[in-house]
């Protein structure tokens, strides 16, 4: 594969502009040549040498274009993906992979008979904060892990009027939205669950869509607690982990997404890192309570974009997986289903 690979971007939202653009573009192996944006002009702006289009099949007609990044809504990702593909070009989708397991398993064919790299962007693999967690549990920090919960907390009591999120759709909601991201790193830490059991609700003023969710993942000798609101004011721990040794305790978020915000580039010195006093604790309680900060790694958002490329050249594994993706797409099914009927349900495939 010819270095840098060409990348066309659909779609110029929070996903495309924050996320995926800032990290392509810094990329010295990539090289991010065209964005489809349907309305507006801010590429122009922000990347004046890349060709803006208003449509994907200009996009997917273009030969040079190796790799396509889908930053749509959710809805969209299947239709989009599976044109691309089609198209004979390497496609990476952003999470969730889509709105259907059945939609799912499509790609994945598709992508296995076409040969082209198929993967989905779960970049918060590379928080430094959970890059911190599966640090701690490789070193045995707290001894036999008993209790894992991790919460990723917002206090918007506004709905955001045409906000796609916001409406009655497939994938639309805050399950669809931070739920991908907390299960893929639970299953990433503790493998596939046996069981489910979701609590789904609306609790702001006019929502049509969940926006709290807690999902307890079923495993044989550990607790695993994932919630996540839009209604909290004062957040609780992102990251709460307790073993027969001691406990982690983890607040904040990864400021790698406020920093694309802002305008920061992915391959400046220090990229990631968290002040100090944004460390966690880990607390013992041999003869009274004794607490020590533990450093955050750096997080590397980074390393992402920089695997696609390895692995579409041949030199590594593919880090995200398609069927990985495709799990956490059945999970989110499994976890509406089970609000629905109250009930557990376990989890065959």
């Amino acid at each position: 594969m010819k270095a840098p690979l060409h990348i066309g971007l659909v779609g110029f939202g929070l996903a495309g502009e924050v996320f995926h653009a800032p990290l392509i573009h810094a990329n010295p192996n990539l090289r991010l040549t065209h964005i489809v944006q349907r309305s507006g002009d801010r590429t122009r702006n922000k990347y004046p040498g890349v060709r803006l289009l208003r449509d994907v099949e200009s996009l997917l007609g273009e030969p040079a274009v190796d790799l396509v990044v889908v930053a749509t809504p959710n809805q969209s990702h299947f239709e989009i993906a599976n044109r691309a593909l089609q198209a004979g070009k390497h496609v990476v989708v952003d999470k969730p992979f889509t709105v259907s397991s059945r939609e799912a398993d499509i790609l994945i064919a598709l992508g296995r008979s076409t040969g082209r790299l198929l993967s989905v962007f779960h970049n918060r693999r590379w928080d430094g904060d959970f890059l911190t967690v599966r640090e701690i549990l490789d070193r045995g920090v707290l001894g036999r892990l008993v209790e894992y919960e991790s919460r990723f907390d917002r206090f918007r009591p506004g709905l955001k009027p045409g906000a796609w999120r916001e409406r009655e759709m497939p994938g639309a909601g805050v399950l669809y939205d931070l739920g991908p991201h907390l299960m893929d790193q639970a299953v990433l830490l503790f493998g596939h669950p046996t069981g489910i059991y979701a609590d789904l609700h609306r609790q702001r003023d006019g929502a049509t869509v969940v926006d709290n969710f807690e999902v307890h993942l079923h495993y044989a000798a550990i607790k695993v607690v994932l919630k996540a609101g839009m209604l909290v004011c004062e957040p609780s721990a992102r990251f709460t982990l307790r073993g027969t040794s001691g406990t982690y305790t983890k607040y904040g978020l990864d400021p790698q997404e406020e920093a694309l915000k802002q305008g920061g580039v992915s391959t400046e010195p220090n990229w990631g890192a968290e002040p100090r006093e944004m460390w966690g604790t880990v607390s013992r309680c041999d003869n009274g309570v004794h607490r020590s900060e533990y450093p955050t790694l750096p997080g590397r958002y980074r390393d992402y974009y920089e695997n696609v490329f390895q692995a579409i050249s041949g030199r590594e594994e593919l880090a995200v997986k398609p069927e990985q993706a495709r799990y956490i797409v059945r999970l989110l099914e499994l976890a509406e289903q089970s609000a629905r009927e109250q009930r557990i349900l376990p989890i065959c495939c």
